[in-house]
């Protein structure tokens, strides 16, 4: 069997920090995207469009050259994983599951016009959906970032048409945390009409992002992961 890439694809104002306890425990297999935009070397001006940010995350998978990738889409980036993972398919490249956290079914996605509105609104989105996210930042200044990055990544999302993406053929599977203010177990499952292909989904202890952070979410990431080693896209 092929060793899988497992993906992660971070949420709103995130960058991929969230996801430290899970790629520890995948090891060298696993990866964040970096969206258009964030701060670092060579990331350029954010992206205009939700569509722009697809295309530089499938880019990315595309460069690395990986035989198989597992998706795994927390909150905003359950929908940019999704979308990428349509795009991924039509230039070849394998997606063995889509996973999808914290995140209702594109069909049921609603994005507060506050919350896209500018970084006060994202702001208070942010403390309501996901504290940590802000009381975690090291200073003021990085939490302006924050707020100003959320609200940038969720007008964007404002212009995402789920109906436009291709179905898929890939397993996806749909997790989220008993505490999480964003989704309930009728909005998750609101996945399985995204694919023709199995559907599972879990609930989890915890928030919207705390749950990735337990022993319980990394030993069902690794269990997805030997699960669907091989399979269509």
């Amino acid at each position: 069997m092929d060793s899988v890439n497992t993906v992660f694809f971070p949420g709103a104002g995130s960058f991929g920090t969230e996801f430290r306890p899970l790629t520890k425990e995948l090891g060298r297999t696993s990866w964040a995207v970096r969206y258009p935009g964030r701060p670092g070397r060579d990331f350029g001006i954010p992206a205009d469009s939700f569509d722009a940010v697809v295309g530089s995350c499938a880019d990315q998978i595309l460069r690395r050259a990986a035989a198989l990738v597992l998706l795994f889409g927390h909150s905003y980036g359950a929908y940019v994983a999704y979308a990428a993972a349509a795009r991924l398919r039509a230039a070849g490249t394998e997606v063995t599951a889509l996973v999808a956290v914290g995140a209702a079914g594109p069909a049921r996605l609603r994005v507060p016009e506050q919350a896209a509105a500018g970084p006060a609104g994202a702001a208070a989105f942010l403390d309501r959906a996901d504290p940590g996210a802000l009381a975690g930042a090291p200073s003021d200044d990085w939490r302006a970032v924050v707020a100003e990055t959320a609200a940038q990544d969720l007008r964007l999302l404002k212009g995402f048409d789920p109906a436009a993406v291709p179905g898929l053929r890939c397993p996806v599977l749909a997790a989220r945390g008993s505490e999480d203010p964003l989704t309930t177990d009728d909005t998750i499952a609101a996945w399985q009409h995204t694919t023709t292909g199995p559907f599972t989904r879990r609930t989890f202890p915890g928030g919207h992002s705390g749950l990735l952070g337990t022993p319980a979410c990394a030993a069902w990431l690794l269990g997805v992961q030997e699960m669907t080693g091989v399979g269509p896209s």
